[in-house]
C-alpha cells in the first residue's frame, strides 16, 4: 500500500515540473494539530469574549455600588442631622419645662393634678452610625426610634402648650405678686458660696449659709431684685453696710457688705433699680454681695428666685 502522497508542482510557464512526496502520517498528524490548534484558538477567543463581558459588567456594577454607597452616605448624613435636630428639640423642651417650673415656684402656681407626670421624653437618639452593623438594619432601627421620638415630642409640645396656657392665666391674676417677687440676680459676677451647709471661711467649721454670695470687682452695681420698700439701710454687725427691702406678701431681701448706698430708708424701689455698690465691709474675705431671700421670716434658697 502506498503510504505517500505525490504532489506535482508545475511552474506558471509550464516549462518545469517538480515532484514532492508527503507521508500520509505527516498529513494526518498535521491535520490533527491544526484541528487542536483551531479548537484552542476558538476556546481562547470564547473565553476572551466572556472575560471582556464580565469585565464590562463588573465596571458597571462598581459604578452602581459607588452610586449606592454615595446615596447611603447622604442618607446617613440626613439621618444624623435629623437625629441631632430631634435631640436639640428635646433639650429645648426640657429647658422650657424647667423654666416653667421655676416660674411656678416663684409665682406659687401649682400644676393641675391631672397634668402631673405627663411630661416625659425618652433618651437621646444616637447621632453616629456604627458602620460595622448592617446599614439597612441600623437605619431601620434609627428611623423607628426617630418616629417614636417625634411622637413623644408631639405629646410633650401639646402638654407644654397646655401648661404654659394655664401658667399665663395664673400670672395675669398674680401680676402684683410677681412684681414683688425676687426674680433677678442682685449683681453681675460669679457665685462664690451657695445657700446651705458649707465650711466657714473664718473658723473652718461646718455651718449653714443662709444666703448666696456673688463676687465681682469692688464698686459693681447692686440691684433690687423685686419691687418693694427699703426698711433698713446702714451697718448690721458682721454683714457691714446692709440694705433690707420688704416686698410684701411675706417676702424680704437683704444685700450686705456694700461699699455705698444709692437709696434711702423708706424709699420705694423697682426691680432692676440700682440701690448700692458692691463692697467688702463687715466680716468679709473680699468684694462680694451677701444676698438673702426670706419668706415669712425663714431663709430660702435665693437661686430659686433667679430667672437670669
Amino acid at each position: 500500500m502506498n503510504d505517500k502522497i505525490t504532489l506535482y508542482l508545475m511552474s506558471s510557464s509550464g516549462s518545469t515540473m517538480r515532484q514532492t512526496s508527503i507521508s500520509r502520517t505527516v498529513i494526518a498528524t498535521g491535520g490533527f494539530f491544526l484541528l487542536v490548534l483551531s479548537l484552542i484558538c476558538g476556546y481562547a477567543l470564547f473565553d476572551y469574549l466572556k472575560l471582556k463581558k464580565t469585565f464590562i459588567n463588573s465596571i458597571s456594577l462598581e459604578r452602581k455600588i459607588g452610586d449606592q454607597e454615595e446615596e447611603i452616605r447622604i442618607q446617613r448624613q440626613q439621618i444624623q442631622s435629623f437625629a441631632s435636630e430631634i435631640n436639640g428639640l428635646k433639650n429645648q423642651i426640657v429647658e422650657l419645662n424647667e423654666f416653667e417650673k421655676k416660674i411656678r415656684i416663684i409665682a406659687n402656681i401649682e400644676k393641675a393634678p391631672e397634668d402631673e407626670g405627663l411630661f416625659g421624653i425618652g433618651g437621646s437618639i444616637p447621632e453616629d452610625i456604627n458602620t460595622s452593623i448592617r446599614i439597612t438594619t441600623k437605619h431601620d432601627s434609627l428611623l423607628r426610634e426617630m418616629h417614636d421620638q417625634v411622637g413623644e415630642l408631639d405629646i410633650a409640645f401639646s402638654n407644654q402648650q397646655k401648661g404654659l396656657g394655664e401658667l399665663l392665666t395664673g400670672l395675669e391674676s398674680k401680676r402684683n405678686l410677681l412684681l414683688c417677687t425676687p426674680a433677678i440676680r442682685p449683681s453681675k459676677g460669679w457665685i462664690t458660696s451657695k445657700f446651705g451647709y458649707r465650711e466657714s471661711p473664718f473658723t473652718g467649721r461646718r455651718e449653714f449659709h443662709k444666703a448666696l454670695d456673688i463676687a465681682n470687682r469692688e464698686g459693681s452695681d447692686i440691684f433690687a431684685t423685686a419691687d418693694g420698700t427699703v426698711t433698713f439701710m446702714g451697718q448690721k454687725g458682721m454683714l457691714g453696710n446692709t440694705i433690707v427691702i420688704d416686698h410684701g406678701y411675706g417676702m424680704v431681701t437683704r444685700y450686705a457688705h456694700l461699699k455705698k448706698f444709692h437709696t434711702k430708708k423708706g424709699a420705694s424701689v423697682k426691680r432692676g433699680e440700682k440701690i448700692g455698690e458692691m463692697g467688702n465691709t463687715g466680716r468679709s474675705t473680699g468684694p462680694h454681695v451677701h444676698y438673702e431671700v426670706r419668706l415669712n421670716g425663714v431663709p430660702v434658697n435665693p437661686s430659686q428666685y433667679m430667672l437670669n
